[in-house]
């Protein structure tokens, strides 16, 4: 942790919005998420006396959504499709390309949602909010080589998505 991030109100301002993204990626509902965010950091104000500097404060947060995200499932009683966001980025004033963008987006977002809870987080953190191998490791509570296998196999796996997706068939 940095010098910056001394008190919780730092933490919650450097990275309150990488908390709601990995929430709403670990599967929390949308109309979840605020909530859940706010238990994220109810278990940061009680231990961030206790946070060490060995990692990275990502992969720290990261590990209590984890957390969060599990019990929230437990407690539901019909379990929603993890999903990176609700809503594809905003477009622009091309309805043809916001059709596209959105089809693409949709895409995506099954193709991730194909993947098991294990590669998804691995293959997220390292891809989308760019942790290191390493960080990816400590967030997910695994030996550095097991982060890297999820996200090879993940890849793999979203590489063969895409090409029966295009038609290319299953390779060799």
């Amino acid at each position: 942790m940095t010098r910056v991030e001394t008190s919780l109100r730092d933490v919650f301002r450097a990275h309150a919005q990488f908390v709601g993204r990995s929430l709403r990626a670990l599967g929390v509902p949308a109309q979840d998420v605020e909530d859940s965010v706010q238990e994220v950091f109810l278990v940061v104000e009680r231990r961030l006396a206790e946070y060490r500097e060995r990692g990275s404060i990502r992969s720290w947060l990261y590990a209590i959504c984890l957390f969060v995200a599990r019990s929230r499932r437990r407690g539901a009683r019909e379990r929603t499709p993890p999903v990176l966001a609700s809503e594809p980025p905003d477009g622009g004033s091309d309805p043809e390309q916001d059709v596209v963008r959105r089809r693409s987006f949709e895409q995506a977002l099954r193709l991730l949602d194909a993947l098991g809870e294990e590669q998804r987080a691995a293959f997220l953190l390292y891809e989308v909010e760019e942790l290191t191998l390493r960080e990816v490791a400590e967030a997910l509570g695994c030996p550095l080589q097991t982060a890297y296998s999820r996200i090879h196999a993940a890849r793999q796996r979203l590489r063969e998505a895409v090409r029966v997706l295009h038609g290319e068939g299953r390779s060799t």
